[in-house]
């Protein structure tokens, strides 16, 4: 049976199969796991081993699967099983992988990739020698944020959590009254009445918006009297329902901050509302506008990758906030110039990174060609050295990190960035560069 299994796998199943054994990669998840509870290296059951966690891990954003998916694949298929270590083994449940991967935390996944970077150093698959470098927007899951849309949203969570509050405690002082029939009415007619275009339009959805919000205040001022309420509670009672006060103290935040937001741009019109919020649910999501003719505005976060030779990612990182393209570009070289040792000869990127500083800054790091194109240049000088061959030689390889972002977005999970907070999403992305890097390093050292 083993060797009839042997035979199914596919080339960079096997290079990264020797790759995964690496003693590093496994011991820095083992600690990872390690440092789950206070005594989780003494007590407790025994936990799934580090080998068989980092490639399931690895498994799962390879083929782009949810938990309930990589489950059931990997108890279906003997070549998956010998692949995770699990072999005749009882595989862990979607419940216990989802815990599982969220122990291999953002700090735990840079670690891994740094130490997948080092891999392909030692092995020659990277020399440091070229360099592109392209940023994307990595989408968070949200519905498109409108102020009627959002206020529905508050309305709605602090309602649900109100309510179970007072079936908890067996009825409160001030009952919870429902008022999201109101709500609804007002958000279907400012949607209705959003078809209307102009003057006539405007003056429609003023007076829903007004009452809209009114509605809004009367369910925060109930959700604030709420937690005042379980505050007078006892001791036992409190801490009962300590989680769902929270629920309410944080979304009570949002929705204030929504209904500010929105009375602004309604009734000031001001459309730059400082700190904005397009989701209660998903509030780190920025608005970012990148030129696209397709998706003009997108909503999540900015997402830089930078590759060296052969297609291996060297570093990439998730922005708090939106940086320009151009102050990253120096910043990105010399993060390859202290991963590998050496400044590449030839830094690739598009348009958006070139500004004069970044090229001259770069040329005294020792960058040969800086095939950077200015696209708003009158110079004849300038317009002649972007026609040099070894410029349009840098920009057709530039070409490729277009073609890397789509892969990681479609095979590899960028699009699909379903935890909450900014540390989910920096799991998700690094797991995904790190299964796309093993990937073309088995198929390379496999030639």
């Amino acid at each position: 049976m083993a060797e009839e299994v042997d035979d199914l796998w596919e080339p960079w199943m096997r290079t990264a199969d020797r790759l995964l054994e690496d003693e590093q990669l496994i011991q820095r998840v083992f600690e990872a796991q390690a440092r789950r509870w206070l005594l989780s290296r003494t007590r407790g059951r025994r936990q799934t081993p580090a080998e068989v966690v980092l490639r399931l891990l690895i498994l799962k954003h390879v083929r782009d699967w949810s938990y309930e998916v990589l489950e059931r694949e990997v108890r279906a298929n003997l070549v998956y099983r010998t692949f995770a270590r699990i072999g005749a083994e009882k595989v862990p449940d979607a419940k216990t992988l989802g815990r599982l991967g969220q122990v291999v935390g953002p700090e735990v996944v840079a670690d891994l990739h740094r130490r997948v970077v080092e891999i392909a150093v030692e092995k020659k698959v990277v020399v440091g020698r070229r360099m592109r470098v392209d940023t994307t927007v990595v989408e968070t899951n949200i519905h498109y944020p409108t102020d009627s849309s959002l206020l529905g949203d508050g309305a709605r969570v602090l309602t649900r959590v109100m309510k179970k509050v007072e079936r908890g405690a067996q009825g409160l002082v001030s009952s919870v009254r429902n008022r999201m029939r109101s709500v609804r009415k007002k958000v279907v007619a400012i949607a209705i009445a959003a078809r209307q275009r102009g003057a006539a339009g405007e003056a429609k959805r003023r007076p829903l918006y007004e009452g809209l919000l009114s509605v809004t205040r009367k369910i925060v001022h109930q959700a604030k009297r709420t937690m005042g309420e379980v505050d007078q509670l006892g001791a036992r009672k409190r801490k009962q329902f300590s989680g769902l006060r929270r629920q309410l103290e944080t979304m009570t935040e949002r929705v204030e901050q929504v209904v500010k937001q929105t009375r602004a741009r309604v009734f000031g019109g001001n459309t730059k509302f400082e700190e904005k919020i397009v989701s209660l649910f998903e509030p780190q999501t920025e608005i970012i506008r990148k030129g696209k003719a397709s998706k003009p505005t997108e909503f999540g976060k900015l997402v830089k990758v930078q590759e060296a030779e052969n297609q291996i990612i060297t570093h990439f990182e998730v922005y708090d906030e939106r940086l320009p393209d151009a102050a990253l570009l120096v910043g990105a070289v010399e993060k390859q110039e202290q991963q590998i040792g050496s400044v590449p000869r030839i830094v690739a990127a598009d348009a958006g990174f070139y500004s004069q500083a970044n090229e001259k800054r770069l040329q005294e790091m020792g960058v040969k060609n800086v095939s950077v194109p200015s696209r708003n240049t009158r110079s004849e000088q300038r317009r002649s050295h972007q026609k040099k061959r070894s410029f349009k030689g840098g920009q057709r390889w530039r070409t490729g990190c277009e073609g890397r972002i789509s892969v990681l977005k479609r095979r590899h999970g960028l699009n699909r960035c379903l935890y909450r907070g900014q540390d989910g999403m920096k799991r998700w992305v690094g797991l995904g560069v790190i299964a796309d890097n093993l990937i073309n390093m088995g198929l390379y050292l496999a030639k």
